[in-house]
């Protein structure tokens, strides 16, 4: 979301929103969200894909690690993506590695959107000597490698899961968020109505979640997709390189079980294509919903 269309909600703040206009605001969003072919066609992939990783487990029999069938079998009618060198169902494999890659997307993503936002809304809103600490913090990690942060904490951890990779992922992917809703935060803290809030004696916390993060809700939402995309590519590619979880399944895993065991010298393109199609469509189609929601929330990119 731009600039622009925050201050046009924060204007509209300023000049005392009433319940009515509040609906109408809120029905003319929703009015041209269902108009968006980017923003269907996006969600319409990332949820088909979400029931995938949902329903799949509990619909396949086998465990995804378990050799059940032949060795190396082509896509078939028993087995929908055929097996790998051991014998393993790809199709089983795939739908767990589907949930698997959506789960460390919201821990590794919710938690650097919840980091950012802590100390960005604390920054902007506390200023002076409070903001002077979290920016020096924030800068500090915001120059770290944090691909290679996350490379040395996993090589020396014995057992990795997709919590503790979330956990991590969040740690170091929060930075530019709290730059982002710090200078958000810093222009609304001195708008009129905040003002209000402040005389009329209400908490630090309470203006921040009542009064400015509302102005900036949108913004978040779509902030929180972006992070979604890029925990899930910054997990795709430790599981890669082999340090990805050290039991269970995921599309990463997979490619990096199909690349170890000479899946592509061997022909066997059904091990390796379906999760690279899988993170694909994932990640990109998160980024089509985004381009479609900031030409919803800005009247300024709409075409309809």
């Amino acid at each position: 979301m731009s600039d622009s269309a925050i201050e046009a909600r924060s204007a509209q703040a300023e000049t005392g929103l009433s319940g009515g206009a509040g609906s109408r605001r809120w029905g003319e969003t929703l009015h041209f969200a269902v108009r968006n072919p980017k923003l269907l066609a996006g969600a319409a992939v990332v949820l088909g894909l979400l029931l995938l990783g949902l329903v799949g487990p509990m619909a396949v029999g086998d465990e995804p690690n378990a050799y059940v069938g032949p060795q190396s079998a082509p896509p078939s009618g028993e087995y929908w993506l055929g097996t790998t060198s051991f014998g393993q169902d790809v199709w089983a494999q795939f739908v767990h590695g589907v949930r698997a890659t959506f789960l460390v997307g919201l821990v590794g993503g919710g938690m650097a959107a919840l980091v950012g936002m802590v100390v960005g809304f604390t920054a902007g809103y506390r200023g002076g000597l409070v903001d002077e600490v979290l920016n020096m913090i924030t800068n500090i990690v915001l120059v770290l490698p944090a691909l290679v942060v996350l490379i040395i904490a996993a090589a020396y951890l014995e057992a990795r899961g997709i919590w503790l990779q979330g956990f991590f992922i969040g740690l170091t992917s929060w930075p530019w968020v709290a730059r982002a809703v710090r200078a958000q935060t810093l222009s609304l803290a001195t708008r009129d109505f905040v003002d209000l809030a402040r005389m009329s004696g209400r908490r630090s916390y309470k203006i921040i979640f009542r009064e400015i993060a509302p102005n900036m809700s949108s913004y978040l939402f779509m902030t929180f997709i972006l992070l979604f995309g890029g925990a899930i590519l910054i997990a795709a590619g430790l599981d890669f390189i082999g340090l990805g979880p050290t039991e269970g399944v995921s599309l990463g895993l997979m490619m990096h079980s199909a690349v170890s065991w000479s899946a592509l010298s061997g022909g066997l393109w059904w091990w390796f294509v379906p999760p690279g199609l899988g993170i694909t469509a994932i990640v990109g189609s998160l980024y089509i919903m985004n381009v479609g929601l900031d030409e919803v929330f800005n009247p300024r990119l709409r075409e309809l």
